[in-house]
């Protein structure tokens, strides 16, 4: 029986959810709000006067061809981003899940990655994968041969911030997975292998269906990451560049309006990227959700 509460007034349960309701409306709505107010200005580079100028400001950022290469990079590094960071956790998981020693410390180790910020993450493939006194990347250049160098080359610079930003989250990932993966029934699993099923085989055909809606969760969690936490590994690592390489649209638009000072650009592109970011969720409601399966 499921136990309801009961106020007595209405005053205490309006009393009770003012806290949230200031926080939402000044931490949410209000910036929100003035986002879309000053994206349909146009403001002096500090802010005390504005011109109400229309859709100016959207139809500046769409004819501008660097805005335009930042969409795509945006698209492309957020799918990469996605895709490594679930496949290893998932991977990782997989392999914590079935240790049969030291469960606890191998799981507790797993999860202190997510604990590092951002801006960290970053400083620590930078050491890593500088061409100067990277570790990883003297030895790509001196024992394989591959001329690595983030700095000068826009590619290198992008596989870079992938790899930094999916580090990051392939810990949060892992700890979905690994509830996900201790709430599949274990009758299920050793029935499959009684009738010949092979690691593989019980692991496509029961344990992946049982884990999609912690999979499509983490799909949709890793693409918002993916838009918009990076930040500060893009901009402890290459700041956008080089040559606007890894300048993605969040990126963008902290060049725009902190450094250029241009507000209401800002602005408009802030209110594109919110609207990006909802119609891709969207679009995974509507097709990826199909293939959920909630019910053993």
């Amino acid at each position: 029986m499921i136990k309801r509460s009961h106020f007595t007034s209405r005053f205490l349960a309006y009393l009770l959810i003012t806290p949230q309701i200031l926080v939402t409306l000044t931490f949410f709505y209000w910036p929100a709000a003035q986002g879309l107010l000053q994206s349909v200005m146009l403001s002096d580079p500090f802010g005390q006067r504005n011109q109400f100028v229309w859709l100016d400001n959207f139809i500046g950022i769409f004819t501008d061809p660097l805005y335009l290469k930042s969409v795509g990079i945006t698209l492309v590094f957020s799918f990469a981003v996605a895709v490594l960071a679930i496949l290893t956790g998932l991977l990782i998981a997989t392999m914590a899940n079935r240790a049969l020693i030291a469960k606890t410390p191998i799981r507790t180790l797993l999860v202190w990655p997510y604990a590092v910020a951002p801006a960290i993450s970053g400083i620590l493939w930078l050491f890593l994968l500088h061409p100067s006194f990277g570790v990883i990347a003297i030895f790509i250049k001196r024992r394989l041969g591959i001329d690595w160098n983030p700095v000068l080359n826009g590619t290198d610079a992008f596989i870079m911030v992938v790899l930094a930003s999916a580090w990051k989250q392939i810990s949060y990932n892992f700890v979905f997975f690994m509830a996900g993966l201790q709430a599949v029934p274990h009758s299920l699993i050793e029935a499959a292998a009684m009738d010949g099923a092979g690691p593989f085989r019980r692991f496509w055909a029961i344990t992946l269906p049982l884990l999609s809606p912690t999979l499509f969760f983490l799909m949709v969690m890793n693409v918002i990451y993916a838009f918009f936490e990076t930040f500060g590994v893009i901009h402890t690592v290459t700041q956008g560049g080089p040559g606007g390489a890894t300048t993605t649209l969040v990126y963008k638009v902290y060049q725009d309006g902190f450094i250029g000072l241009n507000l209401g650009s800002s602005a408009a592109q802030s209110v594109v990227l919110m609207a990006l970011i909802v119609i891709i969720t969207l679009l995974q409601f509507k097709y990826v959700e199909r293939k959920v399966q909630y019910t053993v």
